[in-house]
């Protein structure tokens, strides 16, 4: 059981999520563009932790007794990552649609999951 009882702040939930929703609303020309980044896929491993953090946040902050709640996190977060993507794709210059950036978010969320699951073992 994990000591720190920050993680279970629904406000440090919530307020992550809004860190997160500023950062992938900035227009693409306030993005650094380093080519060296491009090579490591940067990224890619920004948005896994990105949504790693946000569900194990969301999982802890909100500790529903509900019947697959762990599936209803999962289908939210994903949900939450295609919407931003269509949204960087319409509505934020220089920004684009990214299903690679989907398949993170979905791999970032599994392992938020994975890790609320091993550090809240009941």
């Amino acid at each position: 059981m994990l000591k720190w009882k920050i993680f279970r702040y629904k406000s440090v939930a919530i307020t992550w999520f809004i860190v997160m929703c500023i950062l992938f609303f900035l227009p693409g020309s306030d993005l650094p563009q380093a080519n060296w980044l491009d090579a490591i896929y940067f990224d890619k491993w920004v948005h896994i932790g990105l949504f790693a953090m946000l569900t194990f946040l969301w999982r802890s902050a909100f500790d529903l007794d509900l019947n697959h709640y762990n599936w209803i996190i999962l289908f939210t977060a994903i949900l939450y990552g295609l919407s931003v993507e269509f949204i960087q794709r319409y509505w934020i210059p220089n920004r684009s649609f990214d299903l690679f950036d989907l398949l993170a978010d979905t791999v970032g969320s599994i392992i938020g999951l994975a890790v609320w699951s091993v550090v809240y073992k009941k």
